[in-house]
């Protein structure tokens, strides 16, 4: 069936600025996509991957080199062949995705054979200056049971340190974006343990963690930036025990179901994360989180405002998407 495809640019401006490794977001860009088949529309929102350089200009030129194709009504695995891995080709699966669950009545994780349930999100508590000031951002979240930890080289442990001490029952995970090295990871991990940690993300830069392959973490470590999609799962998984599943990096939905199975089928854990946004980008994400152990579903909630029907979020615990956001 022929579509008519749409698209625009957002901006979701930061409740606060988001600072982590070597980069500070005010805002959060996107590409929205809408195609209508006459009587219904499906949507989707793409972030795209930064230190890829996919701006929402650059999104636009390559949906727009394959418009035509999209418009004469390409199927999700069709869109594998037209659009590489990245955020352009998310915000059309997405949309794809939407617009199938309403011709058919359906919801979107019924069509991916998945059962909805709440899903207890991470809060990212992003990086700071000292300790004091991360310990006073993890405080400041009492009913978030699960934080996220942006950390870098200076003063990991003591930031640790600080941020357990304010929150003495939260659960722990890391997340290093490519900032540490591998003597500071052996170094640091221990009495990371000691301190609840349950994740460490991304310690070593992506090209430069082959030496990872024959450490024994005593903390699971997750691939991030060293996996961005399947045609990388096979160096990922001889150094670490996760995947971050990001739809933005892998292309979609459709694609991060298919590298969470091959991930699972190798005995890795996974976790879905995201490139902040608005809840039209977290909706899909949610579905993708239904297959996973870790969800990192708070990319609306680090924005200053919403879209309308957005993901119902309490104590940390995320709701299934309304339908009448998405899917």
């Amino acid at each position: 069936m022929a579509l008519k495809l749409s698209l625009h640019h957002e901006e979701w401006p930061a409740a606060i600025p988001f600072r982590i490794t070597g980069k500070v977001w005010h805002s959060f860009p996107a590409v929205v996509v809408e195609l209508f088949d006459g009587e219904r529309v499906g949507r989707g929102e793409g972030e795209g991957v930064y230190y890829k350089d996919e701006t929402p200009a650059a999104m636009t030129a390559q949906i727009e080199a394959v418009a035509g194709r999209i418009e004469d009504g390409v199927d999700r695995l069709g869109l594998l062949d037209i659009l590489p891995a990245g955020g352009a080709r998310n915000a059309v699966d997405a949309a794809l995705w939407d617009l199938e669950a309403k011709r058919a009545g359906r919801r979107v994780w019924e069509l991916a054979g998945l059962a909805p349930r709440p899903l207890t999100t991470v809060m990212t508590i992003g990086l700071e200056e000292t300790p004091e000031a991360m310990a006073a951002k993890a405080a400041a979240v009492p009913d978030h049971p699960l934080l996220k930890v942006k950390l870098d080289a200076d003063r990991p442990l003591e930031r640790m340190r600080a941020i357990r001490a304010a929150r003495p029952d939260a659960r722990l995970v890391i997340d290093a974006n490519q900032g540490w090295s591998l003597a500071l990871l052996r170094e640091i991990a221990p009495p990371l343990r000691e301190l609840g940690v349950e994740m460490i993300e991304q310690p070593l830069p992506r090209g430069g963690d082959a030496e990872l392959e024959g450490y024994a973490s005593p903390i699971p470590l997750s691939a991030d930036e060293s996996c961005l999609d399947l045609s990388e799962l096979d160096d990922a998984s001889r150094r670490y025990a996760m995947i971050n599943v990001k739809l933005d990096k892998c292309g979609g939905l459709t694609a991060g179901l298919a590298l969470a199975r091959e991930a699972r089928r190798r005995g890795l854990g996974l976790m879905v994360g995201s490139m902040c946004g608005s809840s039209l980008a977290m909706a899909p994400t949610y579905v993708m989180g239904l297959a996973c152990d870790f969800h990192d579903l708070d990319g609306a909630l680090l924005c200053r405002y919403d879209r309308p029907h957005g993901l119902a979020v309490e104590r940390g615990v995320v709701q299934p998407p309304s339908p009448l956001l998405w899917g």
